[in-house]
């Protein structure tokens, strides 16, 4: 056995050798890295053959080749064949499954999202449904990441689970077919309360994502909208062809959307917008946060270059890199950064210089001192390295301590469920707004549940107590700390009443989703989001949107991305 574990392992190091020396190296030393490997192909030989325990092969290479990555930057890693599916997902938006989505509440296993449409919702699944058994194996003590794959599987595969569904307490046995499921990376478009304004909500840059937007761009303006809202908020990024596809949307055929730069010379190119336009016209806000990443900030960014949109909200990410999968033995792949990427005015917006670690490990942000002013095409001051920042920021926006306790320990989503029961049917979306009573009725349901949190002011005093014991003071200001401690709790308890309007809602968004799914969910959160109210204000004043979007400086040089090095 020892003698076959020999044999095999030095085939796969040197099948891993040969497809990185195959490699194109520009600056490498192959020298080096022959000499490296032969290096690690002894000792992982050597470490296998005389470590005192049995040791698992694969496992140990895992963590051999993770450790080496991390070294790197976050986004070059490992994937092995059993993650391949998990992978495809992320950039092609499809998995072979149900078609629901399931998490550990109170230690079931909750379904908490059914996407409208495929096989779980269509065979009466629902939010709030306990799942206990997969094809007769229970699942009782399992978690959510060990009942997640049982349920994916090869589209057209039967599968059947028993649940229980809320108010009952006898399993039914449910049989359905594993289906292909296509999350759309547009969940959701239409028109605001403002009729000439149109909304397009983006999550993701998967594959054709920029059809989804061509295909809701066309049909608000068949709905007569005068100006669009792109929102791309939370959005991580994925496919960079399809951000330059969606930019070219908005503008001129011929333009240059990004350029990337990497060691190797294939890696030196453009990516111009190669479609005629739909709409060089349509007044545009583009909507993004501290989450809007990657293809987001492709997006937001050469718009703000063009002087083709304005920017709303808070500053974006800070991811510059571009990455490419690469094939490896046994199926699996690497996932390698090999380039950075430039928009069209020259900048690029990576954050995090992961070239220079400093002793623990910890990574630095671009020092201001090397950040750089570049030029829209109108003249405007932009910068880099810091991700993007918008035309209009917007005020941060904290969740309240009460409704950060009330969600993560789940009374809101299991109080949704309880609603739901008592309520068949709910008026439209639109409509939909939750009575004084029914949220007396939710504080009633709190009565004996578990949402204790501690306050930032709590900590301070906490740390204040440590002090004053150790430098001996607390004695002298035993009695106005116990009284401040005292008129805290009693102020926490009115929170339910303070934060009523935040907790409010996001119970109806809740609620909603459980009648009306993922647009319901979006739809609903429209109603309160105080920056799509911002971004369709801005859109009726055509003089705001005109002045941010010129400037009386000219252009220092002629904007050309073509010559940015």
């Amino acid at each position: 056995m020892k003698k076959f574990f020999t044999r095999r392992s030095t085939l796969i190091v040197t099948v891993v050798l040969t497809a990185v020396l195959s490699f194109s190296f520009v600056k490498t030393d192959l020298f080096e890295v022959s000499k490296n490997l032969d290096i690690f192909n002894n000792l992982y030989l050597v470490l296998n053959e005389s470590y005192v325990d049995e040791t698992k092969p694969g496992q140990l290479m895992k963590t051999a080749i993770d450790g080496m990555l991390e070294s790197l930057d976050p986004y070059t890693i490992y994937i092995t064949e059993n993650d391949i599916e998990d992978f495809m997902y992320t950039t092609t938006g499809e998995y072979g499954g149900i078609g629901a989505l399931v998490t550990d509440i109170d230690g079931k296993i909750i379904v908490v999202d059914p996407y409208e449409g495929f096989s779980a919702q269509r065979n009466g699944i629902k939010s709030g449904d306990e799942i206990v058994e997969v094809n007769g194996s229970g699942v009782k003590g399992k978690k959510s990441d060990d009942v997640r794959p049982l349920l994916k599987g090869q589209a057209g595969s039967p599968i059947k689970l028993k649940v229980i569904h809320p108010g009952q307490t006898t399993p039914v046995e449910i049989s359905l077919m594993r289906e292909e499921i296509r999350v759309k990376a547009v969940p959701y478009y239409g028109v605001l309360s403002n009729p000439t304004c149109g909304y397009i909500k983006l999550t993701s840059f998967t594959e054709n994502c920029s059809g989804q937007v061509k295909e809701a761009l066309v049909k608000l303006k068949e709905k007569n909208c005068k100006s669009i809202i792109l929102d791309l908020r939370g959005n991580p990024g994925g496919l960079l062809q399809e951000a330059v596809n969606i930019v070219n949307l908005f503008t001129d055929k011929g333009n240059e959307v990004v350029f990337t730069k990497g060691k190797v010379k294939e890696w030196d190119r453009p990516y111009p917008a190669v479609y005629n336009p739909v709409d060089i016209q349509v007044p545009l806000v583009v909507l993004i946060d501290e989450n809007s990443a990657s293809a987001s900030e492709i997006v937001a960014g050469a718009l703000q270059d063009f002087d083709r949109a304005v920017l709303v909200g808070h500053r974006s990410y800070g991811k510059g890199l571009v990455q490419q999968t690469r094939d490896l033995a046994y199926n699996g792949k690497l996932k390698v950064t090999v380039a950075k990427y430039y928009i069209p005015s020259g900048r690029c917006v990576q954050a995090l210089d992961y070239t220079h670690k400093d002793g623990d490990g910890r990574v630095e942000k671009v020092p201001d001192s090397l950040i750089t002013a570049f030029k829209t095409k109108h003249g405007r001051i932009v910068y880099d390295g810091a991700g993007i920042l918008p035309d209009v920021k917007t005020e941060d926006k904290k969740l309240g301590n009460i409704l950060l306790a009330l969600l993560n320990k789940n009374h809101i989503f299991n109080y949704s469920t309880q609603y739901v029961l008592k309520h068949p049917q709910i008026s439209a979306t639109k409509d939909f707004q939750l009575s004084d009573s029914e949220f007396s009725d939710f504080v009633a349901y709190l009565k004996d549940k578990d949402y204790t949190y501690k306050t930032e002011s709590e900590d301070a005093l906490e740390d204040l107590r440590k002090d004053a014991v150790k430098e001996k003071y607390f004695n002298d200001i035993k009695k106005e700390y116990e009284a401040l401690v005292a008129k805290m709790q009693a102020d926490k308890k009115d929170d339910l009443t303070k934060f009523k309007s935040e907790i409010k809602q996001f119970l109806e968004e809740e609620i909603v989703s459980r009648y009306y799914y993922q647009n319901g969910r979006i739809e609903q959160s429209l109603k309160n989001d105080s920056e799509i109210k911002l971004a369709m204000d801005l859109l009726l004043d055509e003089a705001k949107v005109k002045s941010i979007l010129t400037t009386i400086d000219k252009p220092s040089k002629p904007f050309n991305p073509a010559k940015r090095f």
